[in-house]
């Protein structure tokens, strides 16, 4: 699986939230939503998710530790050259 387009979309003054992402696999599969936070750590990426009784349930979310490095690293990357080219 390969990440072939990533997108980012700035948010301003809107507190923590910095962005939104979209992001494309192996040209074919695609996942909007995304979102780029500002933690107390730095920033991280936020899966999409929907809201439900007992709090919020990720929609889609990586399976493992390495894809989930992989998505943050490439999401955050982007938005890091999408702030300075702005």
């Amino acid at each position: 699986m390969k990440i072939t387009e990533v997108k980012v979309y700035p948010v301003v003054e809107s507190g923590r939230l910095k962005a939104y992402a979209t992001m494309v696999f192996d040209d074919c599969f695609i996942v909007r939503d995304l979102k780029v936070i500002e933690g107390d750590n730095g920033l991280f990426v936020s899966m999409p998710s929907r809201r439900r009784k007992d709090g919020f349930r990720d929609i889609v979310h990586p399976l493992n530790a390495d894809t989930r490095k992989l998505v943050e690293d490439t999401i955050v990357e982007e938005f890091k050259k999408t702030v300075v080219e702005a």
